[in-house]
């Protein structure tokens, strides 16, 4: 009797957000009863092909410097970095960038993105959640992907490489849950603090660590006795009409198990099993390594992949945030020098990583069904700013680049314009809104698809599909 009445207070506090890796572990009875099925059920009903890479460049790529430079602006502006011509003709890129510059015919380049919040934890929630102006309980991006396309495979539909680290990080439930759309939705996190990555060779994946105490064969027996515990009998006598809910319940335990016990979802992870030269070719530095982890979760049948641009410490420096992109002159580093926080050391690797990635996915025939996003919050000021202990840029929302690739993308294209200091937009500008939107239709996803709870008063976005990438 008393293992019920905890099967029955894992539904009561079910809402809670606590961690999918809380769940994952399932130490306790009540987590294998109802918490860990409920949590996995994003992975059944749905079809369609398509799942995403989406690489957060957190902190706010400076537009000048990469995808938009102005190289005819005053040295104030225009920055120490010359353009450099690329696969598309008359479309240019910035100099650090000399293989994703060989690549511009796998991707579109977006110049006019714009919203109006310079703050870091806002405007964090507006991207994900593709809205500006997010109620608290706003679903992010990858929440409602999962929720419309789950996973058909014995692995996750959402994924997050990476946690947010620093004062400039969004809300956790802006990311880590499921916003209204229940926890069933959360990504399982991956990279907890900023040791726990794949290019640290101590790394494994914990999520499948079954508490301490806790093996396999006994979590079997747990998964027996609930057969008992919820047959329908059961149900019944407990004064539960629930033939649908023991199936249904039955049936999301089964695959929580099969995730926990079998062999599909931890060969995905297992990174060790990609030859040294692959691993080399991504990166041996965290954005590297997590975007090769990604390419093999897609490849799995994960939906959903968030990964942080976090490119690593450069070498004798001790850590200090994940906000690579926030280019201030932050800890005395000049935002063109070679530190962490320098587009000197961030973006080639970041160049690097990228472009390994579309590779990698044209070559096993997979980036027509990959859609892959590279975007920060904001970008950087036009005027360099000189007031700090370096010298830096600032955050800049008014104009701003990303890039898309995939998934029907039409690549060697520019859509948009901004004006001559890379500062407003001068030509199609797109909101937060209509990135969603553009991105839930690369994915198959009509964005004027409900996902409320009462299924009519929200759509998955209100804004305009840019029909002119695909």
């Amino acid at each position: 009797m008393q293992s019920w009445r905890g099967v029955i207070e894992v539904e009561v506090v079910y809402d809670k957000p606590f961690s999918r890796r809380q769940v994952l572990q399932a130490g306790t009875l009540p987590f294998l009863g109802l918490g860990l099925p409920r949590v996995l059920s994003a992975g059944t009903g749905g079809s369609g092909p398509k799942s995403c890479i989406f690489i957060y460049q957190y902190g706010g790529l400076s537009q000048l410097d990469s995808w938009d430079l102005k190289p005819n602006g005053p040295s104030e502006i225009r920055g120490p970095y010359q353009p450099i011509p690329t696969s598309v003709p008359g479309f240019q890129v910035g100099e650090l960038m000399p293989r994703l510059a060989k690549l511009a015919d796998q991707y579109a380049v977006i110049r006019s993105m714009t919203h109006n919040v310079p703050v870091h934890d806002i405007a964090n929630k507006m991207l994900l959640a593709g809205q500006s102006l997010p109620a608290a309980d706003a679903p992010s991006f990858g929440a409602v992907v999962s929720k419309l396309r789950p996973s058909t495979a014995s692995v996750p539909s959402h994924v997050w490489l990476q946690k947010f680290g620093g004062g400039a990080a969004p809300p956790e439930p802006a990311y880590l849950t499921g916003g209204f759309l229940g926890m069933a939705h959360s990504p399982l996190l991956i990279g907890v603090n900023h040791e726990d990555h794949p290019a640290n060779p101590a790394f494994r994946v914990k999520s499948f660590d079954t508490a301490d105490g806790v093996s396999l064969a006994r979590l079997d027996s747990r998964r027996k006795l609930l057969d008992h515990v919820e047959s329908p009998q059961s149900h019944h006598d407990s004064g539960i009409q629930g033939d649908k809910l023991a199936q249904s319940h039955g049936q999301f335990r089964e695959r929580a198990f099969e995730l926990l016990s079998g062999s599909q979802a931890r060969k995905a992870f297992d990174i060790e099993q990609e030859a040294p030269p692959v691993r080399d070719r991504y990166g041996r530095h965290p954005l590297g390594q997590n975007l090769l982890l990604a390419r093999r979760l897609v490849e799995a049948g994960v939906r959903l992949v968030n990964v942080v641009a976090w490119t690593g410490l450069a070498p004798g420096e001790k850590f200090m945030s994940v906000e690579t992109w926030d280019m201030h002159g932050n800890a005395g580093i000049d935002i063109f020098a070679n530190g962490w926080n320098g587009l000197g050391w961030a973006l080639p690797k970041c160049d690097e990583a990228v472009s390994a990635l579309l590779e990698d996915l044209q070559a096993r025939g997979m980036l027509d069904s990959t859609l892959v996003v590279l975007v920060g919050e904001f970008g950087r000021t036009p005027r360099i700013s000189r007031g700090g202990s370096a010298i830096g840029r600032d955050h800049w929302p008014n104009c701003y680049s990303a890039m898309v690739a995939g998934a029907g993308v039409k690549g060697g294209t520019v859509y948009g314009a901004s004006d001559q200091q890379a500062a407003y937009v001068k030509d199609r500008p797109v909101s937060p809104e209509d990135f969603a939107a553009t991105l839930f239709h690369a994915m198959d996803i009509p964005p004027e698809t409900r996902i409320s709870p009462d299924g009519f008063t929200r759509p998955a976005s209100s804004g305009q599909v840019i029909h002119e990438l695909f």
